[in-house]
């Protein structure tokens, strides 16, 4: 007795484009690079207002400048060692929207300041998180 199978996987997907994650790629990391190097003309008073010590405030910068650069480095680099560079600014990234989000947005989603979250709420901070580990997951396949 013969055996008859029909092929009814119909999916349908386009081609890749190559070069369609610096749409992602080139706005996060710009937004870690700016913050990291606009805290630097005053950190000691970046970390009073932010009621952190000097410190972990240097090291946030530290962190948002290097998550930046890693990204763009990654990208340019399509090696293992480009990989490498993406997926550990991703997880920089993560890393660092998680504090700001525990420290500061917690509680508002809205990124409307208000009374109680004078730097708004964590509606920005939880989709940067949110790229930061899908970069991450990913690397250079994203």
């Amino acid at each position: 007795m013969a055996t008859m199978t029909t092929n009814t996987d119909t999916s349908f997907s386009l081609p890749a484009i190559g070069g369609a994650d610096w749409l992602i790629r080139f706005p996060v990391a710009a937004t870690f690079l700016y913050h990291g190097v606009t805290k630097f003309p005053a950190i000691a008073a970046g970390a009073e207002i932010m009621g952190l010590p000097y410190i972990v405030w240097l090291s946030v910068a530290l962190g948002e400048i290097a998550a930046g650069t890693a990204i763009l480095a990654g990208g340019a680099l399509r090696t293992n060692v480009g990989d490498i560079l993406t997926r550990l600014g991703g997880i920089g990234a993560a890393v660092i929207m998680i504090g700001a989000i525990y420290l500061v947005h917690w509680g508002q989603w809205t990124n409307v300041p208000s009374s109680t979250h004078p730097f708004g709420g964590m509606e920005f901070q939880t989709l940067l998180l949110a790229v930061g580990l899908f970069v991450a997951l990913r690397g250079n396949r994203a």
